[in-house]
Protein backbone atom coordinates (compact mmCIF):
# COMPACT_ATOMS: atom_id res chain seq x y z
CA UNK A 1 0.00 0.00 0.00
CA UNK A 2 1.51 3.74 -1.02
CA UNK A 3 2.83 5.67 1.47
CA UNK A 4 3.07 9.51 1.64
CA UNK A 5 6.23 10.94 3.01
CA UNK A 6 5.58 13.40 5.81
CA UNK A 7 7.63 15.69 4.30
CA UNK A 8 5.82 15.77 0.96
CA UNK A 9 2.16 16.33 2.35
CA UNK A 10 0.07 19.83 2.55
CA UNK A 11 -2.78 18.46 4.50
CA UNK A 12 -3.79 16.65 7.39
CA UNK A 13 -7.43 15.35 7.55
CA UNK A 14 -8.17 15.39 11.11
CA UNK A 15 -11.83 13.14 11.93
CA UNK A 16 -13.26 12.19 14.94
CA UNK A 17 -15.34 8.40 15.01
CA UNK A 18 -18.04 7.18 17.27
CA UNK A 19 -19.21 3.61 17.04
CA UNK A 20 -21.76 1.84 18.74
CA UNK A 21 -19.85 -1.65 19.55
CA UNK A 22 -16.74 -2.94 19.73
CA UNK A 23 -14.87 -2.71 16.24
CA UNK A 24 -10.86 -3.57 15.42
CA UNK A 25 -8.43 -0.85 13.63
CA UNK A 26 -8.41 -2.81 9.89
CA UNK A 27 -12.45 -2.67 10.14
CA UNK A 28 -12.30 1.18 10.11
CA UNK A 29 -10.08 0.74 7.79
CA UNK A 30 -11.92 -1.07 5.65
CA UNK A 31 -15.19 0.97 6.05
CA UNK A 32 -12.97 3.63 4.68
CA UNK A 33 -11.53 2.26 1.57
CA UNK A 34 -15.23 0.28 0.99
CA UNK A 35 -17.89 2.76 1.50
CA UNK A 36 -16.19 5.41 -0.33
CA UNK A 37 -15.01 3.39 -4.02
CA UNK A 38 -16.71 4.71 -6.85
CA UNK A 39 -18.22 7.40 -4.85
CA UNK A 40 -15.80 10.10 -6.02
CA UNK A 41 -14.94 9.34 -9.49
CA UNK A 42 -11.65 7.46 -10.98
CA UNK A 43 -9.17 10.41 -10.34
CA UNK A 44 -10.25 10.49 -6.59
CA UNK A 45 -10.71 6.67 -5.77
CA UNK A 46 -8.66 6.32 -1.94
CA UNK A 47 -7.24 3.12 -3.17
CA UNK A 48 -5.83 4.26 -6.57
CA UNK A 49 -4.80 7.84 -4.50
CA UNK A 50 -2.63 5.88 -2.11
CA UNK A 51 -0.83 4.03 -4.50
CA UNK A 52 0.27 7.01 -6.27
CA UNK A 53 1.25 8.56 -2.92
CA UNK A 54 -1.08 11.46 -2.92
CA UNK A 55 -2.85 9.95 -0.06
CA UNK A 56 -0.71 8.99 3.06
CA UNK A 57 -0.89 6.29 5.27
CA UNK A 58 -4.76 6.14 7.31
CA UNK A 59 -3.94 6.03 10.74
CA UNK A 60 -6.82 5.11 13.34
CA UNK A 61 -6.75 5.35 17.17
CA UNK A 62 -9.37 3.54 19.17
CA UNK A 63 -10.41 3.10 22.21
CA UNK A 64 -13.43 1.21 23.94
CA UNK A 65 -15.34 2.10 26.75
CA UNK A 66 -19.06 0.38 28.35
CA UNK A 67 -19.30 -1.63 25.09
CA UNK A 68 -18.69 1.69 22.62
CA UNK A 69 -15.61 2.46 20.25
CA UNK A 70 -14.58 5.83 20.29
CA UNK A 71 -11.26 7.35 18.14
CA UNK A 72 -9.55 9.59 15.54
CA UNK A 73 -8.69 9.21 11.83
CA UNK A 74 -5.91 10.86 10.65
CA UNK A 75 -5.18 10.90 6.44
CA UNK A 76 -2.22 12.99 4.78
CA UNK A 77 -3.05 14.52 1.82
CA UNK A 78 -0.87 16.45 -1.00
CA UNK A 79 -3.90 16.72 -2.92
CA UNK A 80 -5.03 20.30 -3.48
CA UNK A 81 -7.42 21.75 -1.09
CA UNK A 82 -10.34 21.49 -2.42
CA UNK A 83 -9.21 17.97 -3.08
CA UNK A 84 -8.50 17.05 0.03
CA UNK A 85 -11.84 18.66 1.21
CA UNK A 86 -13.64 16.38 -1.14
CA UNK A 87 -12.25 13.47 0.60
CA UNK A 88 -12.86 14.33 3.98
CA UNK A 89 -16.48 15.00 3.33
CA UNK A 90 -16.74 11.31 1.63
CA UNK A 91 -15.46 10.03 5.18
CA UNK A 92 -18.63 11.57 6.65
CA UNK A 93 -20.69 9.22 4.55
CA UNK A 94 -19.92 6.20 6.55
CA UNK A 95 -22.96 4.94 8.81
CA UNK A 96 -21.76 1.84 9.58
CA UNK A 97 -18.51 0.09 10.94
CA UNK A 98 -18.65 -4.23 10.59
CA UNK A 99 -21.65 -4.71 12.20
CA UNK A 100 -22.04 -1.47 14.28
CA UNK A 101 -23.48 1.54 13.64
CA UNK A 102 -21.09 4.52 13.03
CA UNK A 103 -20.59 8.08 13.04
CA UNK A 104 -17.42 9.91 11.46
CA UNK A 105 -17.06 14.24 12.06
CA UNK A 106 -14.01 15.65 9.83
CA UNK A 107 -13.10 18.01 12.97
CA UNK A 108 -10.76 20.00 11.42
CA UNK A 109 -8.28 19.93 7.77
CA UNK A 110 -5.02 21.18 8.93
CA UNK A 111 -2.55 23.14 6.48
CA UNK A 112 0.58 21.82 8.05
CA UNK A 113 2.17 24.12 5.78
CA UNK A 114 1.24 26.98 8.26
CA UNK A 115 2.75 25.36 11.21
CA UNK A 116 5.99 24.72 9.41
CA UNK A 117 6.47 28.51 8.89
CA UNK A 118 5.44 29.07 12.34
CA UNK A 119 7.94 26.88 13.68
CA UNK A 120 10.61 28.24 11.06
CA UNK A 121 9.38 31.80 12.05
CA UNK A 122 9.94 31.02 15.75
CA UNK A 123 13.35 29.38 15.12
CA UNK A 124 14.75 32.36 13.31
CA UNK A 125 13.64 34.53 16.43
CA UNK A 126 15.95 32.76 18.60
CA UNK A 127 18.85 32.31 16.33
CA UNK A 128 18.86 35.88 15.19
CA UNK A 129 18.66 37.01 19.28
CA UNK A 130 21.51 34.44 19.55
CA UNK A 131 23.10 36.06 16.93
CA UNK A 132 23.14 39.47 18.24
CA UNK A 133 23.93 38.66 21.70
CA UNK A 134 27.45 37.07 20.99
CA UNK A 135 28.43 37.47 17.84
CA UNK A 136 27.41 41.21 16.86
CA UNK A 137 28.07 43.80 19.18
CA UNK A 138 27.04 47.39 17.30
CA UNK A 139 29.23 50.15 16.58
CA UNK A 140 28.81 51.72 19.97
CA UNK A 141 30.16 48.59 21.46
CA UNK A 142 32.98 47.99 19.43
CA UNK A 143 34.11 52.23 20.46
CA UNK A 144 33.58 51.65 24.25
CA UNK A 145 35.58 48.42 24.09
CA UNK A 146 38.37 50.32 21.82
CA UNK A 147 38.25 53.45 23.74
CA UNK A 148 38.47 51.10 27.25
CA UNK A 149 41.37 49.57 26.30
CA UNK A 150 43.34 52.53 25.41
CA UNK A 151 42.47 54.22 28.72
CA UNK A 152 44.30 51.13 30.21
CA UNK A 153 46.92 51.42 27.88
CA UNK A 154 47.38 55.05 28.64
CA UNK A 155 48.20 54.36 32.24
CA UNK A 156 51.75 55.35 33.14
CA UNK A 157 54.42 54.85 36.15
CA UNK A 158 55.39 58.15 38.02
CA UNK A 159 58.23 59.76 39.65
CA UNK A 160 60.96 57.24 41.52
CA UNK A 161 58.22 55.49 43.57
CA UNK A 162 56.99 54.34 40.09
CA UNK A 163 53.24 54.97 41.53
CA UNK A 164 50.33 54.21 38.68
CA UNK A 165 49.05 57.01 37.40
CA UNK A 166 47.19 59.16 34.58
CA UNK A 167 49.20 60.42 31.04
CA UNK A 168 48.30 64.23 32.59
CA UNK A 169 49.53 64.30 35.98
CA UNK A 170 52.79 66.96 34.55
CA UNK A 171 50.32 68.94 32.44
CA UNK A 172 47.29 69.74 34.98
CA UNK A 173 46.94 72.26 37.28
CA UNK A 174 45.20 70.08 39.38
CA UNK A 175 45.40 66.21 40.45
CA UNK A 176 43.05 63.48 42.16
CA UNK A 177 44.95 61.26 44.57
CA UNK A 178 43.20 57.87 45.17
CA UNK A 179 44.62 54.48 46.99
CA UNK A 180 45.54 51.83 44.08
CA UNK A 181 45.86 51.18 40.40
CA UNK A 182 42.12 49.61 40.35
CA UNK A 183 41.13 53.55 41.07
CA UNK A 184 43.35 55.02 38.58
CA UNK A 185 42.32 53.02 35.80
CA UNK A 186 38.50 53.57 36.84
CA UNK A 187 38.32 57.29 36.76
CA UNK A 188 40.83 56.52 33.04
CA UNK A 189 37.87 54.72 32.33
CA UNK A 190 35.42 57.41 32.70
CA UNK A 191 38.07 60.45 31.21
CA UNK A 192 40.08 61.44 34.10
CA UNK A 193 43.68 61.84 33.10
CA UNK A 194 45.23 63.34 36.19
CA UNK A 195 44.61 60.46 38.97
CA UNK A 196 47.69 59.26 40.81
CA UNK A 197 47.44 56.55 43.46
CA UNK A 198 49.62 56.15 46.51
CA UNK A 199 49.90 52.40 46.34
CA UNK A 200 49.73 51.42 49.87
CA UNK A 201 49.09 52.43 53.46
CA UNK A 202 52.24 54.93 53.76
CA UNK A 203 52.56 57.88 51.81
CA UNK A 204 55.53 58.20 49.20
CA UNK A 205 57.51 61.03 48.41
CA UNK A 206 56.14 61.13 45.04
CA UNK A 207 53.23 62.25 46.50
CA UNK A 208 54.84 64.69 48.89
CA UNK A 209 57.04 66.21 46.05
CA UNK A 210 53.86 66.70 43.74
CA UNK A 211 51.30 68.04 46.70
CA UNK A 212 53.92 71.07 46.94
CA UNK A 213 53.40 71.99 43.12
CA UNK A 214 49.69 70.95 42.40
CA UNK A 215 46.16 71.34 43.42
CA UNK A 216 45.12 68.43 45.11
CA UNK A 217 41.65 66.48 45.75
CA UNK A 218 42.50 63.44 47.66
CA UNK A 219 39.77 60.53 46.63
CA UNK A 220 39.28 57.30 48.77
CA UNK A 221 37.08 55.05 49.30
CA UNK A 222 33.74 54.93 51.21
CA UNK A 223 35.36 53.10 54.62
CA UNK A 224 37.09 53.23 57.37
CA UNK A 225 39.98 52.82 56.01
CA UNK A 226 39.10 55.39 53.32
CA UNK A 227 39.36 57.95 56.63
CA UNK A 228 43.00 56.89 57.85
CA UNK A 229 44.29 57.25 54.65
CA UNK A 230 42.96 60.80 54.85
CA UNK A 231 44.46 61.21 57.81
CA UNK A 232 47.62 60.33 56.94
CA UNK A 233 47.98 62.32 53.82
CA UNK A 234 46.58 65.40 55.74
CA UNK A 235 49.36 65.15 58.25
CA UNK A 236 52.51 64.87 55.85
CA UNK A 237 50.71 66.69 52.47
CA UNK A 238 49.60 69.59 51.58
CA UNK A 239 46.60 68.56 50.96
CA UNK A 240 43.63 71.41 49.26
CA UNK A 241 40.48 69.04 48.83
CA UNK A 242 39.26 65.70 50.25
CA UNK A 243 36.22 63.51 48.75
CA UNK A 244 35.00 60.32 49.16
CA UNK A 245 33.18 57.14 47.41
CA UNK A 246 29.50 56.92 48.54
CA UNK A 247 29.45 54.80 51.96
CA UNK A 248 30.60 51.37 51.15
CA UNK A 249 31.52 51.59 47.76
CA UNK A 250 35.21 51.40 46.62
CA UNK A 251 36.65 54.39 43.91
CA UNK A 252 37.42 51.76 41.48
CA UNK A 253 33.65 50.63 41.35
CA UNK A 254 31.38 53.45 41.35
CA UNK A 255 30.12 54.96 38.35
CA UNK A 256 30.87 58.14 36.33
CA UNK A 257 27.83 60.14 37.52
CA UNK A 258 29.00 58.89 41.30
CA UNK A 259 32.78 60.43 40.45
CA UNK A 260 31.55 64.22 39.16
CA UNK A 261 28.77 64.12 42.54
CA UNK A 262 31.92 63.25 44.32
CA UNK A 263 34.36 65.51 43.23
CA UNK A 264 31.29 68.20 43.46
CA UNK A 265 30.83 67.73 47.44
CA UNK A 266 34.61 67.91 47.91
CA UNK A 267 35.57 69.72 51.18
CA UNK A 268 38.96 71.17 52.43
CA UNK A 269 41.94 69.47 53.43
CA UNK A 270 41.74 71.46 56.90
CA UNK A 271 38.04 71.29 57.13
CA UNK A 272 38.36 67.41 57.09
CA UNK A 273 41.61 67.27 59.20
CA UNK A 274 39.70 69.42 61.78
CA UNK A 275 36.58 67.53 61.90
CA UNK A 276 38.07 64.14 61.69
CA UNK A 277 40.32 64.94 64.95
CA UNK A 278 37.38 66.79 66.45
CA UNK A 279 34.49 63.47 66.09
CA UNK A 280 36.97 60.08 64.89
CA UNK A 281 33.72 58.28 64.42
CA UNK A 282 32.11 60.92 62.20
CA UNK A 283 34.12 61.51 59.56
CA UNK A 284 33.51 64.57 58.01
CA UNK A 285 32.39 63.77 54.98
CA UNK A 286 29.21 62.32 56.72
CA UNK A 287 28.68 65.85 58.43
CA UNK A 288 29.23 67.43 55.60
CA UNK A 289 26.16 65.42 53.39
CA UNK A 290 24.30 66.00 56.62
CA UNK A 291 24.63 69.86 56.96
CA UNK A 292 26.21 71.17 53.78
CA UNK A 293 25.20 74.53 53.88
CA UNK A 294 26.22 74.77 57.83
CA UNK A 295 29.83 73.96 56.99
CA UNK A 296 30.28 76.04 54.42
CA UNK A 297 29.65 78.82 56.45
CA UNK A 298 31.35 77.84 59.39
CA UNK A 299 35.28 77.21 57.37
CA UNK A 300 34.71 80.20 54.75
CA UNK A 301 37.90 82.02 54.82
CA UNK A 302 37.37 85.34 56.18
CA UNK A 303 37.01 88.07 53.41
CA UNK A 304 37.03 91.87 53.31
CA UNK A 305 33.44 93.23 53.90
CA UNK A 306 32.04 94.55 50.98
CA UNK A 307 28.75 97.11 50.94
CA UNK A 308 25.91 95.47 49.71
CA UNK A 309 24.21 96.72 46.45
CA UNK A 310 20.50 97.71 47.28
CA UNK A 311 17.62 97.06 44.84
CA UNK A 312 19.31 95.03 42.12
CA UNK A 313 17.09 93.63 38.99
CA UNK A 314 17.67 90.09 38.93
CA UNK A 315 17.94 88.25 35.90
CA UNK A 316 15.93 84.80 36.49
CA UNK A 317 17.52 81.85 34.81
CA UNK A 318 15.71 79.64 32.95
CA UNK A 319 15.30 75.64 33.17
CA UNK A 320 16.70 75.53 29.31
CA UNK A 321 20.01 77.62 30.66
CA UNK A 322 19.97 75.59 34.12
CA UNK A 323 20.36 72.61 32.33
CA UNK A 324 22.97 73.62 30.10
CA UNK A 325 25.08 75.55 33.07
CA UNK A 326 24.40 71.97 34.96
CA UNK A 327 26.16 69.79 32.39
CA UNK A 328 28.91 71.87 31.27
CA UNK A 329 29.73 72.52 34.84
CA UNK A 330 29.67 68.05 35.12
CA UNK A 331 32.07 68.32 31.98
CA UNK A 332 34.34 70.53 33.59
CA UNK A 333 34.98 68.84 37.13
CA UNK A 334 38.77 68.57 37.04
CA UNK A 335 40.03 70.73 34.35
CA UNK A 336 40.54 73.99 35.92
CA UNK A 337 39.00 75.06 32.46
CA UNK A 338 36.32 77.77 31.45
CA UNK A 339 33.56 78.19 29.17
CA UNK A 340 32.53 81.71 27.83
CA UNK A 341 28.58 81.35 26.44
CA UNK A 342 26.56 84.11 24.16
CA UNK A 343 22.79 84.63 25.20
CA UNK A 344 22.09 81.37 22.91
CA UNK A 345 23.91 79.49 25.18
CA UNK A 346 26.88 79.12 22.34
CA UNK A 347 30.31 78.56 23.46
CA UNK A 348 32.13 81.69 22.38
CA UNK A 349 35.17 80.58 23.63
CA UNK A 350 37.06 77.86 26.15
CA UNK A 351 40.12 78.81 27.89
CA UNK A 352 41.89 77.76 31.30
CA UNK A 353 40.52 79.50 34.82
CA UNK A 354 43.95 81.69 34.76
CA UNK A 355 42.59 83.67 31.16
CA UNK A 356 38.87 84.07 32.04
CA UNK A 357 39.61 87.87 32.90
CA UNK A 358 41.74 88.27 29.79
CA UNK A 359 39.32 86.60 27.92
CA UNK A 360 35.80 88.56 28.85
CA UNK A 361 37.84 92.32 28.75
CA UNK A 362 37.99 90.90 24.66
CA UNK A 363 34.56 89.46 24.17
CA UNK A 364 31.60 92.47 24.03
CA UNK A 365 28.79 89.71 23.81
CA UNK A 366 29.36 87.60 26.63
CA UNK A 367 26.12 86.48 28.71
CA UNK A 368 27.84 83.46 30.79
CA UNK A 369 30.98 82.28 32.21
CA UNK A 370 30.82 78.25 33.71
CA UNK A 371 34.40 77.13 35.31
CA UNK A 372 36.15 74.89 36.89
CA UNK A 373 36.81 77.08 40.22
CA UNK A 374 35.33 79.00 42.75
CA UNK A 375 34.19 82.82 42.32
CA UNK A 376 36.90 85.26 43.41
CA UNK A 377 36.21 88.85 43.49
CA UNK A 378 38.56 89.91 40.52
CA UNK A 379 36.63 87.45 38.09
CA UNK A 380 33.62 88.87 39.52
CA UNK A 381 35.00 92.17 38.91
CA UNK A 382 35.59 92.00 35.14
CA UNK A 383 32.34 90.10 34.58
CA UNK A 384 30.70 93.37 35.74
CA UNK A 385 32.52 95.19 33.27
CA UNK A 386 31.50 93.15 30.39
CA UNK A 387 28.06 93.32 31.26
CA UNK A 388 28.46 89.02 32.12
CA UNK A 389 24.64 87.68 33.71
CA UNK A 390 25.78 84.85 35.27
CA UNK A 391 29.28 83.36 36.88
CA UNK A 392 28.93 79.60 37.36
CA UNK A 393 31.45 77.75 39.94
CA UNK A 394 31.66 75.32 42.34
CA UNK A 395 31.63 77.64 44.90
CA UNK A 396 31.41 81.42 45.75
CA UNK A 397 33.76 84.04 48.02
CA UNK A 398 31.64 86.60 46.87
CA UNK A 399 28.03 87.58 48.32
CA UNK A 400 25.15 87.65 45.86
CA UNK A 401 24.12 91.19 47.33
CA UNK A 402 27.85 92.06 46.95
CA UNK A 403 27.00 92.19 42.75
CA UNK A 404 25.04 92.57 39.66
CA UNK A 405 26.46 89.67 38.13
CA UNK A 406 23.87 86.25 38.97
CA UNK A 407 26.11 84.13 41.00
CA UNK A 408 25.27 80.20 40.81
CA UNK A 409 27.07 77.42 42.43
CA UNK A 410 27.34 73.92 41.84
CA UNK A 411 24.91 73.53 45.01
CA UNK A 412 22.55 75.71 43.57
CA UNK A 413 22.06 73.20 40.16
Amino acid sequence: MGKISPVAAKYIIHANIDIEGIVDKPDVIGAIFGQTEGLLGADLELRELQKSGRIGRIEVNTETRTGKTKGTIIIPSSLDKAETSIVGAALEIIQRIGPCNAKIDVSNIEDIRISKRSMVIERAKELLKRMMETTMPDSQELADEVSAAVRVMEIVEYGKDRLPAGPAIDESDEIIVVEGRADVLNLLKHGFKNAIAINGTSVPETIIEVCQKKVVTVFVDGDRGGNLIIKELTSVADIDFVTKAPDGKEVEEITKKEIHKALRSRISGEQAKLELSREPERTSMELVRRHPQQHQQQFRPMQRQYQPIPNIRRVQMSNEEKNAFKTMLEDLIGTRGAEILDSKLSVLGKVPISEVQTALKSISNAHAVVFDGSIERDIVKVAEESNVKFLIGMDSKVRQNETRVNLVTVNEL
